[in-house]
């Protein structure tokens, strides 16, 4: 009995049907005729409530309720959870949904209702859009039934505390994947890699067919044939290519609830799917104070396991990020030359300067990238038509950031080191392209 009443709740529908006994009740001090009318409303109601109460509790378990979760959260995507309800009443019920998802969501208004037939399924789905890494927790799924009288409801509890573990993004793996082995990547339409000369690895002598470059004729094959064969190359394999996040205080500013870390980690994921299908070999390391997280660059089946493992957890430290430390680390440590991507974000050229000599030092025996990242708010404000005299003031200095970066871009050049200026949401694309582009260029 203790257990019933833990579990029965009262409808709206209850107070509405005992506010108008009242109200009749308060009639019949006025009207003495109404008395009779009042007690047997009251009567009724009581009757009802007793019915729905034994419709509601006869089954023991009347329901089947189940939520279905992913293997593991993607971070800065959507992922679908499942609820599967059946109703195993002999009635229509009319249920409502409180699943008890994880505090880092703050949606405290979580509601579903539903009305499922007797003896059917009903199957649905919502979606959580997880803006850090790491554990998510989940509570209790609460399904409160009501029948068709509709005055009480029946709280039914499923699976309580389960755990979920938030990934850098994956979600979108094979969509790069497929665009990868196409060269052709999306960035305001289509983006073709243009090839330039024959800097790949030789893979098999051929017949000529219509449509071959003419350069590529092998002419001692052709004599001994007697018909053209031409040489066929493919991209050159094994190479190695290490990505490199900073994650020092300038890497924690956010963006679209996301913060430049968690793009870059993001970024760094899809990036070694896409070298691992090329047949290179993907490592890391982040690093501030020193270096961490080092992963060697191979390309053996549990590298991208490995790497997804190694980028699960990282958090920045917020200290002032030491490329001393890192420049004797990666002289150390990448032993063969390699296409070093590093994630960072600078502000000023003089905070370039400060670390160009240790930029200067990785790039004398690696191919240097240097990726940082334009503030779309800045960005937004640039060109813009002022109305009044404080708009002219955030358009100038705006204008003075984006100069600023523009800079960096040529001192880094200057120097032989290349670089990535983008925004955080297009950061994907534009470092597979990047990585395409020097592959298909043979600079490396």
């Amino acid at each position: 009995m203790k257990k019933i009443f833990r579990s029965l709740y009262l409808n709206n529908r209850v107070f509405y049907a005992a506010f108008a006994v009242a109200v009749v009740y308060i009639l019949a001090f006025f009207f003495p005729i109404l008395m009779n009318l009042a007690f047997g409303m009251l009567m009724i109601l009581l009757l009802l409530s007793f019915v729905d109460i034994l419709l509601l509790f006869i089954n023991r378990n009347p329901i089947k309720a189940q939520r279905i979760l992913p293997e593991k959260f993607s971070n800065g995507d959507e992922n679908f959870v499942k609820i599967d309800i059946k109703n195993l009443y002999s009635f229509n019920i009319k249920t409502k949904i409180i699943d008890e998802i994880p505090f880092q969501f703050q949606k405290r208004d979580f509601l579903i209702e539903k009305l499922i037939e007797s003896g059917k399924n009903t199957f649905f789905q919502y979606h959580l859009e997880p803006k850090e890494r790491g554990e998510y927790s989940f509570g209790s799924l609460n399904v409160f039934v009501s029948s068709p009288i509709g005055l009480i409801s029946r709280k039914l509890i499923f699976q309580k505390d389960e755990n979920l573990a938030c990934y850098p993004s994956f979600i979108h793996l094979r969509k790069y994947e497929l665009m990868a082995l196409n060269n052709e990547f999306m960035m305001g339409g289509i983006k073709k890699i243009r090839r330039l000369g024959h800097t790949m690895e030789f893979e098999q002598i051929k017949e000529y067919v219509p449509g071959d470059d003419v350069r590529t004729i092998n002419w001692k094959a052709t004599s001994k044939r007697n018909q053209l064969m031409v040489n066929q190359f493919q991209d050159e394999k094994s190479q190695r290519i290490y990505m490199i996040i900073d994650k020092g205080r300038t890497m924690q500013m956010p963006f679209n609830g996301l913060s430049l870390l968690d793009y870059s980690i993001n970024s760094a994921m899809a990036l070694s799917h896409i070298i691992l299908k090329k047949s290179d070999k993907a490592g890391m390391m982040t690093f501030s104070k020193k270096t961490e997280n080092k992963i060697a660059a191979e390309n053996k089946s549990g590298q991208l396991k490995k790497i997804a493992e190694a980028l699960y957890n990282i958090k920045t430290n917020f200290y002032e990020s030491d490329f001393s430390r890192l420049y004797q680390d990666v002289k150390f440590s990448i032993n063969q030359r390699s296409l070093i991507l590093l994630f960072t974000n600078f502000e000023t050229l003089d905070a370039v300067n400060r670390q160009m000599k240790y930029l200067r030092g990785i790039a004398k025996n690696h191919l240097l990238v240097v990726v940082f990242f334009k503030n779309s708010e800045v960005a937004q404000l640039v060109g813009k038509n002022p109305d009044n005299m404080q708009e002219v003031y955030d358009e100038i200095i705006a204008e003075k950031f984006e100069m600023e970066k523009k800079l960096i871009i040529q001192e880094l050049r200057k120097h032989g080191i290349y670089s990535i200026y983008t925004l955080p949401e297009n950061l994907n694309i534009e470092v597979i392209n990047k990585y395409l582009e020097i592959k298909a260029r043979g600079i490396l």
